[in-house]
């Protein structure tokens, strides 16, 4: 087993973050929705004025926090996403604002044979840098295929984020390169970088399920959701949901293979490997970019 540990060559957390003051308010909206906390309220919750809140989750989500609260009013939500209604129109009838332009990733994806994923990584190099996104601190990893690991991290768990990745393929080379990771970090997070004549590479690397189920998650477009129960059904396992829910939850390309439009059969949004808030913001982030 690899003992392998990251080390960060420089500080990149920023100073006055917005995503950590976001991560707050939308913590307080989750768990406050029933009560419908105001603007003020929010913006006393995170040290802000109402104005500088409403224009700055404005400009992180492109949605003001009424229309994120709006968005994770769950009573309402639930019943229609129960109903098979996607995500998107669920998001109209809890009065978000129309459709525009639809973006997506435009990924293009290889897997990794089950003979290599057996190995756990052996013979196989690494690169992973630190880079700052949208939802948090990012960890990119990536080989010379393309691609290979996404996770998030909060300020100071940048060491525990690169412990649970590596372990998945403990016996690869790691080589911290910001270099070779940042043009990933630009491309991932920057949707006017999303062009399908430049498509993102991905590797994957896991079981054969797996990766079955990650090639579903795919196929589930931006602003929309799928049950675990239709993902088994989709990769003819209609009885998996379980299994599928467990590879779900192992994917090691958050955010890219899209993990967190996957939810319980009542609609409940269920949990997500880096958190359920960061959840929550990333779905609340694509309905923005979907409205804008």
């Amino acid at each position: 087993m690899s003992t392998q540990t990251a080390v960060l060559k420089k500080d990149i957390t920023p100073e006055g973050s917005d995503y950590e003051i976001v991560r707050r308010a939308i913590e307080k909206i989750s768990l406050d929705y029933r009560d419908q906390p105001s603007l003020e309220e929010l913006a006393e919750e995170v040290g802000e004025t109402p104005t500088g809140l409403q224009k700055l989750f404005t400009r992180w989500a492109g949605l003001s926090p009424k229309a994120f609260l709006q968005a994770v009013t769950l009573d309402h939500a639930r019943k229609l996403l129960d109903s098979g209604m996607p995500l998107l129109e669920t998001s109209f009838e809890l009065g978000m604002s129309g459709p525009g332009r639809l973006h997506d990733l435009f990924v293009t994806h290889e897997a990794m044979s089950p003979g290599d994923y057996k190995t756990r990584g052996a013979g196989l190099t690494i690169r992973y840098g630190y880079h700052l996104s949208p939802f948090g601190t990012a960890l990119i990893m990536a080989t010379d295929r393309g691609l290979a690991g996404l996770a998030f991290s909060d300020p100071g768990e940048e060491r525990a984020a690169f412990a649970d990745m590596s372990s998945r393929w403990p016996n690869a080379i790691y080589v911290e390169d910001m270099a070779a990771t940042g043009p990933y970090a630009a491309r991932i997070f920057d949707p006017t970088l999303w062009r399908p004549d430049q498509p993102l590479h991905v590797v994957m690397i896991g079981t054969d399920f797996q990766v079955r189920v990650w090639e579903a998650l795919l196929n589930i477009p931006m602003g929309k959701a799928r049950t675990y129960s239709s993902i088994a059904a989709s990769i003819g396992s209609p009885s998996a949901s379980r299994a599928v829910g467990a590879a779900n939850g192992a994917n090691p390309l958050s955010f890219v293979v899209p993990c967190h439009r996957a939810i319980g059969k009542s609609g409940d949004l269920t949990g997500y490997h880096w958190g359920l808030t960061r959840k929550r913001a990333i779905l609340g982030w694509e309905a923005g970019q979907v409205s804008s």
